[in-house]
C-alpha cells in the first residue's frame, strides 16, 4: 500500500470525524481497510445512541466484523482520526487488526475534555487501589464455564 492510500484513508477517518461532531456526536471517525479497500467506516455515536461503547473504532470492527462474517480481522488495518482509547485499544488487539494508524494523540484528545489518562492509571494498579470497588464472588461456580469450555470438543478458539 502506498503513502498515498494510507493518506487517503486517514482523510476519510478525519472527514468522519467532523461528520460526527455535525450529528451531535463525539469528534472521532475510524476506517476499517483490507487490501487497499475501505470494508468499513463508522463514527462516534456515544451520544447519540446512548452508548458509551460506541466508539468509531469499536463500531467500524462491528461492521467489518459482520461484513466479512468473521470475528478475526487479521489482513485489515485501521485509521483512526484519534489515537485509540484503551476499550478500542483492547477490541484492535482481539480483532486481530494487522496494523493502528491514527491522526490525533491521546494528549490532543485530552485537551478537549476526552482524557484517557485515568483508566490507563488505573488498569495498572492493584484491584483494591482502584477507584471503583471491585470484588471477586463465587470464583468456584464462575469456573464451571471455564471447565465445560476446556472440555468442549466443538469450540471455535479465538
Amino acid at each position: 500500500m502506498s503513502d498515498n492510500d494510507a493518506f487517503l484513508f486517514m482523510r476519510r477517518a478525519i472527514e468522519l470525524s467532523r461528520e460526527s461532531v455535525k450529528k451531535g456526536g463525539g469528534p472521532f471517525g475510524a476506517v476499517i481497510t483490507r487490501n487497499g479497500k475501505i470494508i468499513a467506516e463508522s463514527h462516534n455515536q456515544v451520544t447519540l445512541l446512548n452508548d458509551p461503547t460506541a466508539h468509531a473504532e469499536v463500531n467500524a470492527i462491528r461492521d467489518a466484523a459482520r461484513k466479512l462474517n468473521t470475528f478475526d480481522l487479521s489482513g485489515c488495518e485501521i485509521y483512526a482520526s484519534c489515537e485509540p482509547c484503551p476499550m478500542c485499544l483492547g477490541a484492535i488487539y482481539w480483532a486481530r487488526l494487522d496494523k493502528i494508524f491514527f491522526g490525533g494523540s491521546r494528549s490532543d484528545a485530552g485537551s478537549v475534555g476526552f482524557d484517557d489518562s485515568f483508566i490507563y492509571g488505573e488498569i495498572s494498579l492493584p484491584l483494591l487501589n482502584r477507584s471503583i470497588e471491585s470484588r471477586q464472588l463465587l470464583r468456584e461456580e464462575a469456573l464451571e464455564a471455564f471447565k465445560a469450555w476446556k472440555l468442549c470438543e466443538n469450540k471455535i478458539e479465538y
